[in-house]
């Protein structure tokens, strides 16, 4: 089961990850997009939205910190460990409130709006359980386990089984040791990582770079004083009377 958990299905998720969005972007780009709700309500996802991505934003930052940069780094540097864990938990903290309240909101908003429920699909609802899951999980280890409990060093099992997959050196026996709230966490991303493509969640490599070099769009108002301005109205009015 170790092996199972902590090496082929990180290697699962990642293959499908990487070769799912390859397939999405070739053979259904129409589909690559959020299917934005905001026609439907936009009052609750003007207060959920920037909280739940900003939020979101700074959590995976903090993982990408914390998993990839060695312990040794830090250290080195200067900071001990009794900074990092009281800089990580603080920010940690601050980040998956915002995210967690707002994904309340959202959710909220999904399922209480007519409009909006109605444009929830069954890959949604998967979806957003294992997003809600990943994320809640995510606050029990850093309130539950660092904050509340007596804390625990990530740095030297999960970050060192993390960065062993990217050199195909991973030690699956590190994530056996792990308390099992961090190992439930695990399981939950791998498989959001593993559906990942084909949900909406590819939205989130969809940046407007061709708005840089794309030329202006020219508005021009026609002035009603001019003879011609309604002749195009008038003409298309003789036909149908």
């Amino acid at each position: 089961m170790t092996t199972l958990l902590w090496l082929a299905l990180p290697y699962i998720a990642l293959t499908s990850f990487l070769v799912g969005h390859v397939w999405r972007y070739r053979h259904d780009q129409f589909g690559w997009t959020t299917r934005s709700s905001q026609l439907y309500e936009s009052r609750l996802l003007r207060l959920g939205s920037p909280l739940f991505h900003f939020g979101l934003l700074a959590v995976i930052g903090g993982h990408v910190l914390g998993l990839v940069i060695p312990k040794s780094w830090t250290e080195f540097v200067g900071v001990t460990e009794g900074m990092y864990h009281l800089v990580s938990v603080t920010a940690g903290s601050l980040a998956g409130a915002a995210t967690v309240a707002g994904m309340a909101i959202l959710l909220y908003r999904r399922f209480t709006v007519p409009a909006v429920r109605k444009a929830t699909t069954r890959g949604d609802k998967v979806m957003y359980s294992l997003l809600a899951a990943a994320i809640v999980t995510g606050m029990v280890n850093t309130v539950g386990e660092n904050l509340i409990g007596g804390g625990y060093d990530y740095r030297a099992t999960v970050s060192v089984w993390f960065r062993g997959l990217f050199t195909f050196s991973a030690r699956p026996e590190l994530m056996a040791g792990t308390p099992l709230s961090f190992q439930v966490h695990n399981v939950i991303v791998l498989v959001l990582l593993g559906i990942w493509p084909y949900t909406r969640l590819v939205h989130v490599f969809s940046a407007p770079v061709g708005y840089l070099v794309r030329p202006y769009v020219v508005y021009r108002r026609r002035d009603p004083k001019r003879p011609d301005a309604n002749r195009y109205a008038r003409a298309w009015s003789d036909q149908h009377e």
